[in-house]
């Protein structure tokens, strides 16, 4: 990141909290505490079930973190947190919650808050937290808009905080293995990446995407008992409830609750190029294909060209995303081809004139790369020229991510996915949302944090109902 951007970010920092409205901290603490080795890390969780229960039993599992409080809207979720502390043979000695703003003001004690809700709720969450001194583990893609993401960063460095966003192929040693061989130069001059993934839909070997639908629903739908539809809610605009139509995946779909399959995906799946290419900076963005600009809901499919800004003496940088199972042409990879006889079904494919690398799964760990003249692509763990590249980053115990931010926050490491480089990677993503909502080239300024386009910059900040400001 330039130094014109991070002078222009401070700048908006310092007007983005009175932006958001005034929130007492109840004389609660608000200096993060560092747990000394012996001692237990008190945790609250905020989003019990799915991603949110692996992330803190894999928390719990590390020995010296402790569960205080579980929140959650869907009481039934709290039922699959006794059922694997009763497996394990622990005590299940910690409050439950519906509303997390009672939580955070009831639990003085909170050491750290995990956020594993839908996206909306991300940064309400995660800032209410950070400003009673809380470290936080927030689910990507961190934030939902990037008015939040300036915010999250504004409040993160204010409080001293530590910070890690869940996108957990960041801990895993075959990514940072591939973002090595990226910023030794390998590949050469890097002017063009494809990134694919097969979500929305669902499909065999797809159980975690979902049916996208292309239009609110009308009517409404009785509340079951165990739900709590108005907390749900959240900040965002009242609306019905309807019947497996919001809860518990098809909010991704949803302008005002999710951010499509770029925001499902790409914290993963462009992870490895971003970090590796060190892209940084994006500076416009662009459908070139997609099924429909939506009233209320993100594509079925698009292809979304992001274009990042030079660095130094690298060349800027056309990223292409592709959802609802569009991939990039087979001909632009002919090694691929010969080596894998296809396209994978999700991956990143990134080309510089001395090489070509392909990642084949959804979190950067499994890479290949071909150079100038071969005709086949090797393993990066086989390559010869890769071998010569030496190791340079630190790797992880049990290539861990929700490990190494339990390690952060007793200050024996660093999280590797704090706010340097969740707030970058997800704002790039947040343009491509943006495209993907807007006809025609968005142009991004990040020295301004805005748009050549009114219609984005009517888009960066999220309606946040009356009683829900943070």
């Amino acid at each position: 990141m330039s130094r014109k951007t991070v002078s222009s970010r401070r700048a908006f920092l310092k007007t983005a909290a009175g932006a958001a409205g005034a929130w007492t901290l109840g004389g609660c603490r608000s200096v993060p505490r560092f747990r000394k080795p012996g001692e237990m890390l008190k945790l609250g969780v905020i989003g019990t079930g799915g991603q949110g229960h692996r992330d803190w039993s894999e928390m719990v599992d590390c020995g010296n973190v402790q569960i205080v409080a579980l929140c959650d809207v869907d009481a039934s979720m709290f039922d699959g947190a006794r059922e694997w502390y009763a497996k394990k043979a622990l005590k299940a000695d910690f409050r439950t919650y519906a509303d997390y703003r009672k939580m955070l003001e009831r639990e003085r004690d909170l050491d750290a808050v995990l956020v594993a809700t839908p996206d909306h709720t991300h940064a309400p969450a995660a800032i209410q937290a950070m400003k009673r001194g809380c470290h936080v583990y927030v689910e990507k893609p961190l934030v939902r808009t990037i008015w939040e993401a300036r915010y999250f960063e504004k409040v993160a460095k204010e409080y001293g905080v530590i910070t890690q966003m869940g996108n957990h192929g960041s801990a895993r040693d075959g990514t940072r293995r591939g973002i090595e061989i990226l910023r030794s130069g390998l590949l050469g001059k890097v002017t063009e990446v494809h990134v694919w993934t097969n979500r929305p839909e669902i499909s065999p070997g797809n159980t975690w995407g979902w049916k996208q639908p292309l239009k609110r629903p009308e009517g409404a739908d009785p509340i079951p008992a165990e739900m709590s539809w108005d907390l749900w809610l959240g900040t965002s605009p009242a609306r019905p409830f309807r019947k497996g139509v919001y809860h518990r995946i098809m909010w991704r779909a949803f302008y005002d609750f999710g951010t499509g399959a770029f925001g499902d995906m790409a914290c993963h799946t462009m992870n490895l190029a971003f970090r590796g290419l060190e892209l940084g900076e994006v500076v416009a963005g662009e459908a070139v294909e997609i099924s429909e600009h939506y009233e209320d809901t993100y594509p079925q499919y698009s292809k979304v060209r992001l274009t990042y800004a030079a660095r130094g003496n690298k060349p800027p940088v056309d990223l292409y995303w592709y959802d609802g199972y569009r991939k990039p042409p087979a001909e632009i990879m002919p090694q691929v081809i010969a080596t894998l006889g296809q396209v994978p079904t999700t991956g990143c494919f990134i080309m510089g004139d001395k090489g070509v690398m392909v990642n084949t799964d959804d979190y950067g760990e499994f890479s290949y790369i071909a150079l100038k003249g071969e005709q086949k692509m090797k393993s990066i763990t086989k390559h010869e020229a890769c071998e010569a590249i030496p190791v340079s980053l630190p790797r992880v115990k049990e290539q861990n991510q929700r490990r190494e931010f339990v390690e952060a926050c007793f200050g024996q490491t660093r999280a590797s996915s704090d706010i340097g480089h969740s707030v970058p990677l997800v704002e790039s993503m947040l343009v491509g949302c943006l495209a993907q909502r807007i006809p025609g080239k968005i142009g991004w300024n990040a020295s301004t944090c805005s748009s050549d386009n009114a219609q984005a910059n009517a888009l960066l900040k999220p309606h946040i109902r009356a009683g829900w400001e943070y």
